[in-house]
C-alpha cells in the first residue's frame, strides 16, 4: 500500500513514526503547508501531485477542519483512492457528502480515530448493528473536560487553575473552547449516532452545554452529596422513529462506573438489542492513541476491509421533549421558567422538578446572555 499523509502535526507525525519502518505500507508523500526538509522528496505542498499519482492508493487525512480537507478527500475518492481520516469536524458537518461519495466510488472509507482516539469504538458499533438494532450510544467522550472535572473533584482546585494545568500538560488546546463548551463532544456524538442509527444528524438536533461555568463550590457540593460531575453525551432511539440527543454536564452517584473514569480517559457505551450494554474505556485523544487508530484502519484496508460507514443514511427527526430529568442549577438572574420549576434548594443552587432537555437548554441559552456564570447539570437516572 502506498499512502499520502495529509498533515504533519501531532497526529500526523505520530502516524509517520509508526509507519516509517513498515514494509507493507509506504508513505510516498506528506502534504503540509510548508516543505519539511527532513522528509526530502516525500514532502509536498501541492495536493494535485498526490491526486495525479496513480501509485497512491490511500490518502490519510489528519489536517483537521472542514476545508480544504473536504475538497481533498472528495477529490481523492473520485480518483479511486481509499480514505482514512481522523477529522471529526469534517465528519460531523459533512457526513452525508463524504459517505455518499465513498458509496458512489466504491472506495474504502474508515475513520476509527474520529471518536475515542485509540478506543475501537466505531468499528465495534459497525459489528454490533450487523445483528440487531442499536438503541443508544452515550458516554464520556472528551479527555480535556474529564481531566478538569476529575482534578476539581479530587483536589478541590478552581476551574481556571485546572484548565491552565491541562494546557500545560497538553490535554487542552491554547483555545479550549471546542472542548469546554461541549462542541467536540457534540461532533463525536453525532458521528456515533450516524453510524449506530444509519442517519445523518445536524448540529441543530443536538443541544449542548459545557462546563465553563462550573466552580469549586459546585464541586464541593456534589462531593458532599455523593455525586461526581461528568460532561456526558447521549443519543437514544425514541418513539416514532425519532432520536433524543443531548450533551450536558451530568451528575453520577459516586459508586457508578462513569464516576470512576479518571484523568483524560473516555468511557463510551452502546446499548444494543442482543449484546445489551457494552462500554469501551481508554485514552480518547493524544498523539499515540490517535495515530494507533489511524494505522489500524490502514491495516484493515490492507486486509480488504473497506466498508465502514453506513450503506444508507436516512434523516431522523429529533425529539428532546420525550423524557424528563431533574437538574442542579446555579443562577443569579430570576426568570419565569426557574420560578416555576424549582423543587428545592441544594448547595449553591437548586434542584428542579423534572423538565425536558429541550426546555432546560432553551432556558440556558437565553439566560446565559444576562447570566454568563450560570451552570447546570442533569441528574443521571
Amino acid at each position: 500500500m502506498n499512502i499520502a499523509l495529509l498533515g504533519y502535526g501531532t497526529v500526523g507525525g505520530g502516524v509517520y513514526e509508526l509507519l516509517k519502518d513498515r514494509q507493507d505500507i509506504t508513505v510516498k508523500y506528506v502534504l503540509d503547508k510548508a516543505p519539511i526538509p527532513e522528509l526530502g522528496e516525500r514532502s509536498v505542498t501541492d495536493f494535485s501531485v498526490i491526486l495525479q499519482d496513480g501509485e497512491v492508493d490511500t490518502v490519510v487525512e489528519v489536517m483537521g477542519g472542514s476545508e480544504p480537507a473536504l475538497q481533498y478527500l472528495t477529490g481523492a475518492m473520485r480518483a479511486g483512492k481509499n480514505i482514512v481520516t481522523a477529522n471529526k469536524q469534517l465528519l460531523a458537518e459533512h457526513y452525508d457528502t463524504v459517505t455518499s461519495v465513498a458509496r458512489e466510488t466504491g472506495v474504502g472509507f474508515r475513520s476509527s480515530a474520529a471518536v475515542g482516539g485509540g478506543i475501537p469504538w466505531l468499528p465495534n458499533l459497525q459489528r454490533q448493528k450487523r445483528l440487531g438494532q442499536i438503541a443508544e450510544v452515550c458516554g464520556i467522550m472528551n479527555g480535556t473536560t474529564n481531566y478538569i472535572l476529575d482534578v476539581m473533584h479530587k483536589k478541590g482546585y478552581d476551574y481556571d487553575s485546572v484548565l491552565q494545568d491541562a494546557q500545560r500538560l497538553g490535554y487542552a488546546e491554547a483555545d479550549p473552547t471546542a472542548d469546554i463548551e461541549g462542541l467536540d463532544v457534540r461532533r463525536k456524538l453525532m458521528i456515533s449516532a450516524n453510524v449506530a442509527f444509519d442517519t445523518s444528524l445536524t448540529e441543530q438536533q443536538v443541544p449542548v452545554a459545557g462546563i465553563a461555568g462550573i466552580t469549586r463550590e459546585d464541586i464541593a457540593g456534589f462531593n458532599e452529596q455523593g455525586y461526581v460531575c461528568k460532561l456526558y453525551a447521549t443519543a437514544r432511539r425514541v418513539k416514532d422513529g425519532a432520536v433524543m440527543a443531548v450533551v450536558e454536564p451530568t451528575l453520577f452517584k459516586a459508586e457508578t462506573l462513569e464516576a470512576a473514569v479518571p484523568a483524560n480517559f473516555n468511557l463510551i457505551t452502546s446499548v444494543s438489542e442482543y449484546a445489551g450494554r457494552q462500554s469501551f474505556f481508554g485514552e480518547g485523544a493524544g498523539r499515540w492513541p490517535t495515530a494507533f487508530a489511524v494505522v489500524q484502519d490502514l491495516l484493515d484496508l490492507c486486509e480488504k476491509k473497506q466498508g465502514f460507514y453506513t450503506q444508507i443514511s436516512q434523516p431522523m427527526p429529533s425529539n428532546n421533549l420525550c423524557e424528563e430529568r431533574r437538574y442542579y442549577v446555579r443562577y443569579l438572574v430570576d426568570t419565569w421558567f426557574m420560578d416555576g420549576c424549582v423543587e428545592k434548594r441544594w448547595g449553591n443552587g437548586v434542584i428542579t422538578r423534572p423538565v425536558t432537555p429541550a426546555q432546560m437548554h432553551s432556558w440556558y441559552l437565553e439566560s446565559r446572555r444576562n447570566d454568563p456564570e450560570i451552570f447546570f447539570a442533569a441528574f443521571n437516572g
